[in-house]
């Protein structure tokens, strides 16, 4: 009991949260006349018993977590989480079986953003603002699990990013947690920038505010069927690309430039190949949609760099079906799919600092090959780059691999077809949202997968979440007898 202690109890804080944020959808509907509202208060009251139950029952003076109650934590907090939240789903009109509400919840936790709801265009203004809450709240909590906990854990290369010079591994440092409190009030002050901007091109208030939630978050979720499409506004659409690519940078970074040195931002090696990367790639489609698909030049950068930010940001807003775009153009999503934005942001993926680490890796690999007694020193942002975080990040690199072979089989074995297996564990994986292909691609929707499959693609967006290590850890013996 002592080891789930300070666990259960943060736990108990984190539904707290999420019971007290669903009586604002439920306020929403009681204005709008809709019968939700009791769905919500319903839902909220369970989840606030619940949490009240483990707080005061489980209280402690100071929650201080070693490293194996860290990972316990950020595996069963993100659990957990999705399990309350998908109450609304399932008690409301939409009377959504358990399968289908917890797959929209773990995707809106996740900011993953892949749906199984059709027919947005005409829901309760309370189930859509829930959509968008989950994606904000989780958006936060993503960037408060990689500034206060990830780096502690030492998985997949996180270390580089601690926010402490401590070395002190037998306690997660409760100094983080003030990083993170700065973070919020950064984040929120975004989504107000975000929601002003939507409004100016010309959204609905409650459009705008929906909308701006889950782009910081780069989750995705929409108020329509149709996405961004609907709105057919370039103005919607350059404004949603600069908040993607602001959501997808390190959030600890805006707090250190803010004021002292704005140029730093673009110093971030990070940042500058995240950056490059994307304005490389939209010039490539879009020259690609225009010779051979006749698109004019200027719709077709608009078109490539709308569609590229939001799959690499792992956002999954969709202003078109890019998988009639031809081959070259599916294939190149495919990829896309697994990249990420950059450690710190809101963004999924892999991660833009573990392509970098990798390829410092690959290159000291080949200069021993030509110099075999020589020391190969090697540095990332300007410091040496210590020996355990290559090892880490390729391992990282391993495992991600052998969790998509894994789920992409385990599709595959419910019935899926082959693009859809996958695409499927790709966007599940990198949190990405849309897949490829007819069933779950950018036109299409996830609400037509048998329910096992949709049992391993949220279980799919949970590992990947959570940085894969994090809970495959907790599977081990040793683990236990730690």
């Amino acid at each position: 009991m002592a080891l789930l202690r300070p666990v259960l109890y943060t736990i108990g804080l984190l539904l707290s949260v999420i019971g007290a944020a669903m009586l604002l959808p439920a306020v929403v509907d009681a204005v709008a006349g809709n019968p939700d509202w009791q769905a919500f208060a319903i839902s909220g009251s369970i989840t606030l018993f619940t949490a009240g139950s483990l707080t005061l029952g489980l209280m402690v003076k100071e929650v201080r977590l070693d490293l194996r109650q860290a990972f316990l934590l950020t595996a069963l907090s993100w659990t957990v989480c999705a399990a309350f939240a998908a109450l609304p789903f399932r008690i409301a009109e939409l009377r959504l079986d358990y399968a289908d509400a917890f797959f929209e919840a773990v995707s809106g936790l996740t900011t993953t953003g892949s749906t199984v709801l059709v027919g947005l265009d005409g829901m309760p203004p309370g189930i859509l603002l829930w959509r968008a809450l989950l994606q904000w709240m989780g958006g936060l909590g993503i960037i408060a699990m990689a500034i206060a906990i990830l780096p502690y854990l030492r998985v997949g290369g996180m270390q580089l990013f601690r926010t402490e010079s401590s070395d002190r591994s037998e306690k997660v440092l409760p100094r983080p947690g003030q990083y993170a409190r700065a973070v919020a009030i950064l984040y929120g002050a975004l989504t107000c920038l975000c929601a002003l901007a939507y409004w100016a091109g010309g959204m609905t208030g409650f459009e705008a505010i929906a909308h701006a939630m889950t782009t910081l978050a780069t989750g995705g979720y929409s108020t329509s069927d149709a996405s961004m499409a609907h709105f057919d506004s370039p103005t919607v659409e350059w404004a949603a690309v600069f908040f993607m690519v602001l959501g997808a940078l390190p959030f600890v970074l805006y707090l250190r430039i803010i004021g002292v040195d704005l140029a730093a931002l673009w110093r971030d090696s990070q940042v500058r190949t995240f950056v490059v990367f994307l304005v490389v790639v939209t010039l490539v489609l879009g020259l690609h949609l225009t010779l051979t698909m006749g698109t004019p030049l200027l719709d077709a950068l608009r078109l490539a760099a709308f569609n590229i930010v939001s799959v690499v940001t792992t956002t999954g807003y969709a202003t078109a079906d890019y998988g009639a775009w031809g081959s070259f153009a599916v294939v190149l999503f495919f990829f896309l799919t697994f990249i990420g934005g950059c450690t710190g942001s809101t963004s999924g993926g892999i991660k833009i600092f573990r392509f970098q680490v990798l390829r410092l890796f690959v290159d000291r690999q080949l200069q021993r090959l030509y110099f075999p007694q020589g020391v190969v020193a090697q540095r990332y942002k300007g410091q040496p780059l210590p020996r355990e975080v290559a090892s880490s990040v390729v391992g990282f690199f391993f495992i991600y691999a052998m969790g998509f072979t894994v789920l992409t089989l385990a599709l595959a074995a419910t019935g899926l077809d082959l693009v859809t297996s996958t695409s499927g564990a790709a966007t599940a994986l990198g949190n990405v949202g849309p897949g490829l292909g007819p069933i779950i691609g950018p036109a299409g929707n996830f609400s037509t997968l048998p329910d096992l499959a949709k049992w391993l693609l949220s279980a799919g967006m949970l590992l990947g979440r959570l940085e894969l290590f994090t809970v495959l850890i907790l599977m081990l013996p040793g683990f236990w007898r730690w």
